[in-house]
């Protein structure tokens, strides 16, 4: 995929130690982007767009973004409407905390509202699972009776937001597990985030990488 001038748009892939940084480089070398792996904040906000992938425990990953300013890049970014995907943790960590154990650590606040442990009789929620897409979805444009790849146990079980018609209103999409209902994916102006693991979950995966490139700036 090119900008108007001919050249690859730019993504980097935030290397901040969490995440399967690897799969998701590839992932989204093949749908068409010019991908960087590093924990450059100035060649993170300079990108066309910013992957922050995330695996493991949420307390950890906010560690890990503190050590490369992570929480200041995504808002930096998002202020200049410079659009960014989460993944996995990398969505959880948006919200405003996460609970995990009986402690609550601090998220990048982008969204209220708390990450916490599934409900569901089985717990991880690991393998493929069908998705609820927002209306009008941008994200799963193509996609929207597929199925999608996850692997957790923690989730954001409410969504809080609200607009009061004063801006658009988020698109969010919703997954059910064993009985527990979550968000699995949000669009919300330059910032997407799916539960799920795009560069894992096959074609359609690789066509919602598409979807998001698309609405990088130098894309349209």
């Amino acid at each position: 995929m090119t900008t108007p001038t001919g050249s690859a748009l730019s993504v980097v892939v935030l290397d901040y130690g969490f995440g399967n940084v690897r799969s998701a480089v590839r992932a989204v070398e093949r749908a068409g982007a010019a991908v960087e792996l590093t924990a450059s904040f100035d060649r993170a906000l300079a990108a066309d767009g910013l992957v922050v992938p995330g695996v493991g425990a949420f307390a950890a990953c906010m560690r890990g973004l503190g050590a490369v300013q992570g929480s200041r890049l995504i808002g930096r970014r998002l202020a200049g409407g410079r659009p960014v995907l989460g993944i996995c943790v990398g969505m959880q960590v948006l919200f405003e905390a996460g609970v995990e154990h009986g402690v609550t650590t601090q998220g990048c606040g982008e969204w209220p509202g708390r990450v916490e442990r599934l409900r569901a009789d089985v717990v991880p929620h690991m393998g493929w699972n069908t998705v609820e897409p927002p209306p009008a979805t941008q994200m799963f444009a193509g996609v929207e009776r597929e199925r999608f790849y996850f692997v957790h146990s923690y989730a954001a079980r409410e969504w809080t937001l609200r607009t009061g018609g004063r801006i658009a209103a988020p698109r969010v999409g919703w997954t059910e597990h064993a009985g527990d209902r979550f968000v699995c994916a949000v669009e919300n102006g330059p910032l997407w985030a799916t539960q799920f693991h795009p560069e894992k979950s096959g074609d359609a995966g690789a066509r919602l990488l598409r979807n998001w490139l698309d609405t990088l700036p130098a894309g349209r």
